[in-house]
């Protein structure tokens, strides 16, 4: 651990250090005990330091002595750090936090991975990404990483096990810490409080400490191999009680109240009580975990009546629109009243010193060209290297004059014709050289500045689609570039197509590219020579720069200006006459540009170009160059002067003493130091003086902003700032707080360039001067900066036009400032630093941060084993109206997910401890993936963008929601309700109409119905046999689409009596016992219908088993018939067998089967007398249906509502024996089965009978049928709907060519339980309205368990609508319409026109009392086809009476209700029905079992599923479910496993935006995995239970902080 060289160990002490080191990997020992028993067995080796601490694994940190230059050396053998971003200091105090953050045992539970996700590929498919530096002005992707092969990665500092490995993750700390994050701008007492409770929290459950694996094995999904550590269970968590495993804890019901970071924690009783008084609805009592919100004040409710009547406003002359006393508010943050404020005097601009025009300084720089050129032609102007290091070419000024003139010349005149030349002094030409070839752009460059055309310099683009040449492509669209300039070389390797022509890049203008190389020149004339002028207003060059959301500005810089410029550099350097200058930088653009091309040919300098392939090569290259040509300058950025001290051990006779100034380009970035420091202390003995290093400060806007001077021997070394990071973040400079954890230490840049003034100013707003202890941005006023945004003159105001004021509003000066886009202050003696970049900046709450500070952090976190150093990105993504950061770092292919896992942990915790801010996603991508820039440093826009689309794959993801989003609105408490006997007066509630509304009254209705005389069903079979014998009722198709059998009246009639027989016969069955019917949707299940009623039994509808999938389609079947009660089964022979299979014994017990009959050859004998029924009352059938919540319902239905209901629909569908009726539905429950059995029968008409597994075969089947037989009404399911839209999306065309037409179909009706998909219905219509179909003619009906069909659309009445409601509004359980479009609009349709004999109200679930129209509440029927009841086994008197005989608490007391369970509203339309009433439109919102509790709000599921459904392509479906208030997320992946990691940070996203809720799981699946029951509702409660009993399989699930 400290440095010095290792005592050798015996060979026993080896070998059982490694058998520890087993121990641990296998998990048999914990970290602690591991560090305790190595320490013991090494201990005697190590001579404890006086004064250190033994070393722990908690923190193995490095003694910081600065003086020891042997740690140096350590450090850089391991070649594992970016020395740019790293500071003794900063490590330091990282793994002070990480430590402080071990005390408060802070756990993250891993996801959970499908194994083809973990294993990637091969070790060596991968290469050691580019080694590179990020792009100048690329912001915070900076980072550079290490030389590939060149990292012994011996363990550095930085730490040992974290929490997670020692199996001690907390299921409700990690839970309670989630959900009350102790929201990471509180301090740490909260957090520790947050802990200390949690322990209570969980109902006493004595798993506190345990691991997360125990708390969540049976309910939460958690993969094998996060049970890494499995058996470590055993050894040492003997005191861990697993009770209480019924239920996790539930942990949502308390608030932290975060301001004074105590946890107020509730009395353990009181929800529970507040919980069980009011009636639940059905089984919600079941599902609930308990979040009774008590009741908020003891107020009676008259006084509270009078309350919210004083504090309600003026109502608004508005229909419709009633006050809301809700506005779902944000937070917005408060700032803190401690917060250090600044408090010193106001600013003052400082001025550079006089900008001396020396008598012989050029008067432009073409002159000055001209000069050397002709004066001393043979003087050396640049030398370029070759990747050995080898000088390759050595231009002189005589060859750069001649060759620019050349140029010059050509661009004028032999371009286009003579007459229409393609290029003119002042037109735009893209410059595309590579980095390699300083020679060619440089002859390019002056070329272009003696023809007066106006050069851009760009990258070359390597393919296509390269990131952000797009953006460069707009730029030189947006300048009119037509022709680019390029080298002979560069233009071979460009990409070609098959005929040699080079593509169009992506996003490019059409250019033409011109090739500057002598060779491929005509020589210009004698008397031919460029006009040589003075410096002047005209533009010179245009630079480009790309901006933080990756659109590309081009800067514009006068002549004038960029003279100005060299001689400001020139007086500030000390440049003089032929003086050698090594130059590293890109010479393309910034500092390589100003220093290496322009200002070195004034002063007619001598360039050694490095390139940056050679500096991959050679790292030591550019000093090795210094020492052979004494160069006196060195332009470099931190990057190589890190690699440098990689790299340096191998090199012996290295002597620096010839330079007097290393530029240091990147000098302003704070993380700088560190590798000047370093820098200065390796190479301090090979004749570096300290007052060499020379940071600079620069923007592309501002030129060079400051400079640091090269310093006379013996002056005053230069200040540093050692500020607080806390008071950084506000704004304000404080000098190193007691907090010696987060400081930032700064070197200055020096001071005000010659001939410039500047000042620091607010970032944000009026350019108001700073306080002197306060940061902003620094601004300049001289003419050495760029002068606009080629093109864009909004921006160049704001940037290049600024009047900064003072405190009276007095600008400071009549001359206008340059922005520099640096953020900074002015210290003592006019010495300028800068803390960070304004591109760099986020703000998050009222706080700021810099991009750099944070990848700085994330860095000296570990020792680089997991990600690779330079290759980590640092941006902000706005949700929820505040900024958000997201870190993504390229991982090491060899290391593994717990490794990683653990270090993106640590990194959370380092940069909640260091910068008190939460990190909202951490992603972790495969090395070499991330985006690069030209230089190889990650373009950082790109991947925010990549990110933000979902197509980053990442493959490791920490999403921290619940510890970042603060802002959240409000838990909603609920009022309590007004009492009754203030607001009923007549037919109003509180001043509206009481939502109600009826069908067409059955009694009043006269038509020549002679069905209506007949009781009982099995009576009108009976009649029409006899009346209409052979008139068909019934035709089957099979998938082909021909008629499989049909049925006459009498056919059924006949088949009907013999099933009578043979039930009487072989079953001997009483009147009024229960049959089974287990039939395929067909003939034979009517048959079979009307032979029990014939028999006198009560027939129950089964779905058959899936020969497929026996094993969870049986069990089904085997309770229905169990808890119907039913004496026998009958079915067809096929089904028989099945039933009593090998394969069904395995999952249910047959012997227990009631006696089955096979119904395939009836006995040929008539029964001796048809069963007569007396009373109508009776029952005449039953029907079961597992509810979307997995609960199986059966309700009783008697003659009487059997009739009723059949009437109520031949009425409302004008059905009569000559019209013909299409049904695509499952004949086993509800109204599918009242029309596929009942309603023919009844009315008469034909029914062509569709099964619906048939579609899966032939999607066009039922489409067909209606065409075919020209069939004017028809029903569905959404299924069906689902599988026509997507099967036959394509096939419109052909379908058409076939004659499919549907222009005759008058109703389509989709028959359903739940609020209408308008999305399906319409884009169902729009897919088939090329066939024909009528988009009025699609609609929906709605049916519940109490009732199974209260609205239907008819053939009469008006066209069904749809209004659009505020989500928001919905979730309080309000009624808002708003206008189609508005944010959060969700429109709702509505669900058909209620039948004839149904009367509707809307009443308040839980105080009954009725609701005002437009008001949202539950849907209560009164009908005379209610059903009658629940026929349950157990039964539950109470729920069952409350379901179907409900009262009104007040108003009519008396009419008994049923209550649907459904929540929805009524509202008075401007349409009129058929009785020439208005009309009454109900609208279905959803279930209320359905409904989530969430916050104190209430969320339909639909709706957070539809908002993730669009945020994806590859997500195909998905479901949502809470677990102990947690939401759960389950999507279904159409699209390779790689993207399931994508959809993590997406779908948390939308549920924010869009819902106000925090997403606590995300599951990733497989398609098909969400089960859908028969009418295509989700089944989310299988769904749960399947995740939570991990049969899911996922691809992924992340358990979000």
């Amino acid at each position: 651990m400290a440095d010095r060289d290792p005592v050798p160990l015996p060979a026993e002490v080896r070998a059982k250090l490694a058998e520890l080191e087993l121990e641990l990997s296998e998990g048999d020992i914990t970290q602690k005990g591991y560090e305790k028993k190595r320490s013991k067995l090494i201990g005697s080796f190590f001579p404890q330091t006086p004064g250190m601490d033994p070393p722990t694994g908690q923190e193995r940190r490095t003694p910081v002595t600065p003086s020891s230059s042997s740690r140096y050396h350590r450090r850089r053998s391991s070649g594992s750090r970016d020395e740019r971003y790293r500071s003794d200091v900063h490590t330091e105090a990282v793994q002070a936090a990480l430590a402080k953050h071990k005390e408060r045992k802070m756990a993250v539970p891993m996801p959970s991975k499908r194994r083809s996700l973990v294993v990637q590929t091969s070790m060596d498919a991968y290469t050691p990404p580019d080694t590179s530096s990020g792009s100048e002005g690329e912001g915070q992707g900076d980072g550079d990483e290490e030389e590939g092969g060149e990292c012994d990665e011996e363990d550095g500092g930085g730490g040992g096990g974290t929490s997670s490995r020692e199996g001690s993750i907390s299921m409700e700390h990690w839970i309670s810490r989630a959900i009350h994050g102790t929201s990471s701008t509180t301090t740490t007492t909260s957090s520790t409080a947050s802990s200390s409770s949690s322990s209570t929290r969980s109902g006493g459950s004595g798993a506190a400490g345990g691991r997360l694996a125990d708390v969540l094995a049976q309910h939460v999904h958690i993969s094998a191999h996060q049970h890494r550590h499995r058996h470590s269970r055993h050894h040492h968590h003997h005191h861990h009680k697993t009770e209480n495993h019924s239920a996790p804890p539930d942990v949502t019901g308390y608030t932290n109240n975060t301001t004074d970071g105590i946890q107020v924690e509730r009395a353990p009783g009181a929800g529970s009580v507040a919980q069980r008084q009011t009636p639940k609805y059905g089984n919600a009592e079941l599902m609930e975990t308990g979040d009774g919100v008590p009741v908020s004040s003891r107020v009676s409710a008259k006084i509270q009546q009078l309350v919210n009547t004083l504090k309600r406003p003026k109502r608004p002359p508005l229909r419709e629109f009633f006050v809301d006393d809700f506005e779902e508010l944000l937070e917005v943050q408060q700032p803190d009243p401690n917060q250090p404020k600044a408090e010193g005097a106001q600013m003052v601009a400082v001025r550079g010193e006089q900008l001396g025009v020396v008598t012989n300084w050029p008067p432009s720089l073409e002159a000055a060209l001209q000069r050397w050129g002709t004066i001393s032609p043979k003087a050396p102007c640049l030398t370029t290297m070759d990747t050995n290091g080898k000088p390759l070419y050595v231009l002189t000024y005589g060859k750069l004059w001649s060759r620019s003139v050349k140029v010059a010349y050509n661009l004028l005149h032999k371009l286009g014709t003579k007459q229409e030349p393609l290029v003119r002094p002042g037109d735009r030409v893209a410059l595309v050289f590579p980095n390699n070839d300083p020679a060619a752009f440089m002859t390019a460059f002056y070329g272009c500045l003696l023809a007066e055309v106006v050069p851009v310099p760009i990258e070359v683009p390597l393919t296509r689609k390269d990131a952000g040449s797009q953006q460069i492509g707009f730029l030189l669209g947006s300048c009119g570039v037509t022709v680019a300039l390029t080298s002979d070389a560069c233009h071979k390797g460009l990409p070609k197509s098959p005929t040699g022509e080079i593509p169009q890049f992506k996003g490019w203008p059409k250019v033409l590219w011109f090739v500057t190389e002598s060779k491929h020149l005509s020589k210009p004339p004698r008397d031919w020579f460029p006009h040589i002028k003075d410096a002047n207003q005209d533009t010179a060059y245009i630079e480009y720069k790309t901006c933080k959301d990756g659109s590309v500005l081009g800067v514009t810089v006068m002549r004038i200006a960029m003279l100005t410029h060299c001689q400001a550099l020139t007086q500030s350097c000390s440049y003089t006459e032929a003086e050698t200058i090594v130059n590293v930088l890109d010479f393309k653009k910034d500092v390589g540009l100003w220093h290496a091309i322009l200002t070195s040919v004034m002063n007619m300098m001598h360039v050694i170009s490095i390139p940056y392939a050679l500096m991959k090569v050679n790292p030591l290259s550019w000093i090795q160059k210094v020492c052979q040509h004494k160069a006196k300058v060195a332009c470099v950025k931190s990057r190589d002067m890190h690699w440098a001290l990689v790299a340096h051990r191998d090199q012996r006779d290295i002597n620096l003493s010839s330079l007097r100034m290393l530029v240091v380009a990147d000098g302003s970035n704070p993380w700088s130091i560190s590798s000047c420091d370093a820098f200065l202390n390796v190479f301090q003995s090979k004749g570096l003086k300290p007052e060499v290093i020379c940071p600079c400060a620069s923007s592309p806007e501002a030129l060079t902003v400051a400079i640091r001077r090269p310093l006379e021997e013996g002056t005053t070394p230069p200040g540093r700032g050692v500020l607080s990071m806390q008071g950084l973040s506000h704004g304000v400079i404080r000098v190193d707080s007691e907090e010696k954890l987060s400081v930032l230490t700064l070197q200055d840049v020096g001071s005000v360039m010659p001939g410039g003034l500047m000042c620091v100013v607010r970032p944000e707003g009026v350019p108001q001067l700073c306080k002197t202890d306060e940061i902003g941005e620094l601004c300049v006023c001289t003419v050495a900066t760029g002068t606009s945004y080629y093109g864009l003159s909004g921006m160049t105001k704001n940037t290049f036009e600024v009047f900064p004021t003072s405190n009276n509003g007095a600008p400071i000066s009549e001359f206008p400032f340059t922005r520099t886009g640096l953020l900074g202050f002015i210290g003592p003696a006019g010495l300028i630093f800068v803390a960070g970049k304004m591109d760099g900046l986020m703000v998050v709450g009222t706080r700021q941060h810099n991009a750099d500070d944070i990848v700085a952090t994330a860095l000296a976190v570990e020792p680089m084993k997991f990600v690779y150093r330079g290759r980590i990105a640092v941006f902000s993504i706005t949700v929820l109206h505040d900024e958000r950061i997201v870190v993504v770092a390229e991982q090491r292919p060899d290391s593994t997910e717990e490794d990683s896992f653990q270090w993106m942990s640590r990194v959370l915790q380092a940069i909640d401890g260091i910068h008190q801010v939460g990190v909202y996603c951490l992603a972790l991508v495969p090395s070499n993936t991330l985006p690069k820039t030209p230089l190889g440093g990650i373009h950082l826009s790109e991947t925010k963008q990549l990110f933000l689309e979902g197509s980053l794959h990442p493959c490791n993801v920490l999403m921290c929601p619940h510890t970042c989003v603060t802002n959240l609105p409000k838990p909603r408490q609920k009022q309590p309700e007004i009492g009754p006997a203030s607001v009923m007066v007549g037919n109003l509630v509180s001043g509206k109409r009481i939502a109600q509304a009826s069908g067409r009254d059955l009694g009043q209705i006269e038509d020549n119905d002679q069905a209506r005389k007949f009781l009982f069903l099995s009576e009108v079979l009976q009649w029409r046999a006899q009346t209409t014998p052979d008139h068909i009722l019934y035709t089957l198709l099979n998938s082909r689409g021909t008629i499989a059998s049909s049925l006459t009246c009498v056919q059924l009639h006949k088949r009907a009596e013999k099933i009578a027989g043979m039930l009487a016969e072989r079953g001997h069955l009483q009147d009024g016992d229960h049959v089974a019917l287990v039939y395929p949707p067909g003939i034979d299940l009517i048959v079979a219908f009307y032979g029990c009623l014939y028999a006198g039994c009560v027939p129950i509808t089964v779905r058959p088993p899936h020969p497929q999938n026996i094993a969870t389609t049986l069990p089904t079947v085997k309770m229905i018939v169990e808890v119907s009660r039913s004496v026998c089964v009958m079915t067809t022979q096929l089904i028989c067998k099945l039933l009593r299979s090998k394969e069904a014994s395995a999952t249910v017990d047959v012997r227990t089967w009631p006696p089955i009959m096979d119904t395939d050859d009836l006995p040929k004998k008539k029964p001796p007398l048809l069963y007569k029924p007396s009373n109508p009352d009776t029952l005449a059938y039953l029907d079961f249906s597992v509810s979307t919540t997995g609960m199986l319902a059966g309700v009783k239905m008697s003659h009487t509502a059997t009739s009723a209901f059949c009437r109520s629909i031949k009425l409302q569908c004008e059905l009569y024996p000559s019209r013909e009726v299409a049904i695509c539905l499952d004949p086993y429950c509800g109204l599918g089965f009242v029309l596929w059995c009942l309603c023919s029968v009844y009315s008469g008409h034909q029914s062509i009978l569709i099964p619906p597994s048939e579609l899966e075969v032939n999607p066009a089947l039922w489409l067909s049928a209606v065409s075919q037989y020209k069939v004017r009404d028809t029903f569905c399911s959404y299924s069906v709907m689902e599988l026509c839209t997507k099967g036959l999306g394509l096939q419109t065309e052909t379908l058409k060519s076939r004659g499919l037409d549907l222009s005759r179909v008058r109703t389509c009706v989709v028959v359903a339980e739940e609020r209408p998909r308008t999305a399906l219905t319409q884009s169902f219509s729009k897919l088939f309205k090329d066939l024909g179909l009528h988009p009025r003619a699609v609609s929906t009906s709605f049916g519940c368990r109490v009732n199974l069909a209260i609205c239907l659309q008819g053939t009469s009445g008006p066209d069904p609508t749809t209004v659009f409601v505020d989500m928001r509004a919905l979730r309080h359980d309000r009624v808002r319409l708003v206008e189609r479009g508005s944010p959060h609009s969700l429109p709702l349709m509505e669900s058909g026109k209620i039948l004839p004999g149904v009367r509707i109200i809307i009443a308040n679930p839980e105080t009954k009392g009725p609701m005002g129209e437009s008001h949202l509440g539950e849907i209560w029927v009164h009908s005379s086809h209610n059903a009658s009841g629940y026929f349950t086994v157990y039964g539950d008197e109470a729920l069952q009476s409350d379901h179907f005989n409900s009262r009104l608490s007040f108003g009519d007391t008396q009419t008994v209700w049923a209550r649907t369970g459904y929540l929805g509203f009524l509202r008075r339309t401007e349409l009129t029905d058929a009785s020439g009433e208005r009309h009454d439109a109900l609208y279905v919102v959803g279930a209320l079992e359905e409904a989530m509790e969430l916050r104190g709000m209430r969320y339909h599921p639909i709706d957070i599923e539809t908002s993730v459904i669009r945020t994806h392509k590859s997500i195909t479906e998905c479901a949502v479910f809470t677990w102990t208030n947690l939401l759960v997320v389950v999507v279904e992946l159409d699209g390779s496993e790689q993207e399931a990691l994508d959809l993590v940070p997406l779908v948390t996203n939308v549920v924010l935006e869009e819902h106000y809720l925090i997403v606590g799981v995300v599951v990733v699946v497989d398609i098909g995995v969400i089960p859908i029951n028969s009418r295509g509702e989700k089944q989310r409660m299988h769904l749960r239970d399947g995740f939570l009993a991990d049969q899911l399989d996922p691809i992924y699930v992340a358990y979000n902080m």
